[in-house]
């Protein structure tokens, strides 16, 4: 197995995978993979990968040094890569099928750690401790450069940066400041919450309707979902470990992402402050919108709690990508259909004015929806990729701001109050209305 017939692999992992930081316990059982991907993580100077293995067989292979494990950086697998691309260019075009092109292991772009045939017997045991003492983003790997070789074995994976106290520090380089920042956006939250309690739901109590409470909801989830975050990151920085706190971040990651879905749903539809009631096809899009969020939940977990070591976790990422890609569209059409559906109340009802005031404002948060989903999902996760691994923190500061800014617009729209765009407006705005409506089709 040369780098050329692993490179695919190579570069998949390093677009989509992640810098995890907890410290690792799996078990593989008669896996032929040649390439396996552990972690990807970012190194000061006092870097240190541990690497403990037991209870290690393979079968079908005489020669333990074809499967070992090895450190790769991005700029060593573009220059693999390159590598690669030349040698083939001056390659024989008929080249010896029998011929074996050399291990990975023994490229020069690669760290090699050690290779099978420093086991410990009679156990096939081993640990060690390496230093890191070039900084950078490494992903960890093991390789099995013989196609027929079944390997079998516990491994457990520690990589941490030594702080200059000496206390080991479990998350990478650019995750270091992500538990402040969702600490920090947790009160923000807090804060929100409580302004929304106090001005929306107590102060306008009679203006408030069945909706604003939903929203008061969405905004206590999300606040619980930063707070765990925090906690989990905070704990997986210090120990390894997030001690329990990962699962009450995912509850309240699910509560969120399926309140915030239907919240988008329900002020598209109208519903409560509007009309009391939903729609048939309305009603379609809650029932695909929230079982296809539990769906996406289940994805974040896999992905979240295992790692790329898992035969199945790169389908895990598609399904998760799917998914969410068709919750964002699926949101859309109520706000759609509400924006058609008062296009054409407009032409029937004389009520031009209060008319244009609502399409504007669907209008408003149609656009607002939209630029928001590609941002989350587009451009948070081009920063991810493009930024350097010093700065990761920068796509988590991104994405938390601009929802914040998204709830913000969206509560202030269609905040509870006596008089508002939805039920009053002077009667003298009644003949610009008509003719901007005349002017203004409002198609999407």
């Amino acid at each position: 197995m040369g780098v050329s017939s692993v490179l695919p692999l190579l570069i998949l992992f390093s677009l989509i995978s992640s810098s995890m930081a907890e410290i690792k316990t799996l078990k593989i059982t008669a896996d032929t993979r040649p390439i396996i991907l552990f972690e990807k993580f970012g190194f000061t100077p006092n870097g240190f990968v541990n690497i403990t293995l037991s209870d290690v067989s393979f079968a079908f292979s005489s020669d333990p040094h074809l499967l070992g494990f090895f450190l790769l950086s991005d700029e060593g697998l573009i220059e693999a890569t390159y590598e690669s691309q030349q040698r083939q260019q001056q390659q024989n075009p008929d080249p010896n099928p029998n011929s074996n092109p050399d291990c990975v292991l023994s490229n020069p772009h690669v760290h090699p750690l050690f290779k099978f045939n420093e086991l410990i017997a009679p156990n096939n045991n081993f640990h060690q401790s390496f230093n890191i003492t070039h900084p950078d983003e490494y992903s960890l790997y093991f390789a099995n450069c013989n196609p027929e070789s079944q390997v079998s074995m516990a491994v457990r994976t520690v990589m941490y940066n030594a702080r200059p106290d000496g206390t080991p520090d479990y998350l990478s380089v650019g995750q270091s400041p992500v538990p402040s920042l969702y600490f920090f956006f947790a009160l923000a939250y807090v804060a929100f919450l409580a302004v929304w309690i106090y001005f929306c739901l107590l102060k306008n109590r009679l203006s408030s309707h069945r909706i604003h409470y939903l929203m008061a909801g969405l905004l206590t989830t999300k606040a619980f979902n930063l707070l765990f975050a925090a906690e989990d990151q905070h704990y997986v920085r210090v120990t390894g470990t997030p001690h329990g706190w990962d699962v009450l971040f995912y509850l309240f990651q699910f509560l969120k992402g399926v309140l915030l879905f239907t919240v988008i749903v329900l002020i598209g539809t109208g519903w409560s402050f509007l009309k009391p009631f939903l729609q048939e096809k309305e009603k379609k899009v809650l029932m695909v919108v929230i079982p296809l969020q539990v769906i996406a939940n289940i994805a974040s977990i896999v992905i979240g709690e295992t790692g790329p070591f898992i035969r199945d976790w790169v389908t895990w990422n598609q399904v998760f990508l799917l998914i969410d890609i068709i919750c964002c569209c699926a949101v859309l059409f109520p706000i759609v259909w509400s924006i058609r559906s008062l296009r054409e109340t407009s032409k029937t009802d004389g009520k031009a004015a209060r008319t244009l005031a609502k399409l504007t404002l669907f209008r408003q948060f149609y656009l607002v929806v939209i630029g928001y989903l590609y941002f989350t999902r587009v451009v948070v996760y081009a920063l991810k990729t493009i930024a350097s691994y010093k700065y990761r923190w920068v796509s988590v500061a991104a994405e938390e701001t601009a929802s914040l800014a998204f709830y913000i617009f969206m509560f202030y729209m269609f905040r509870p109050v006596e008089r508002n765009q939805y039920f009053v407006l002077d009667d003298e705005e009644e003949e610009a209305a008509q003719a901007a409506l005349r002017e203004e089709e409002f198609e999407l």
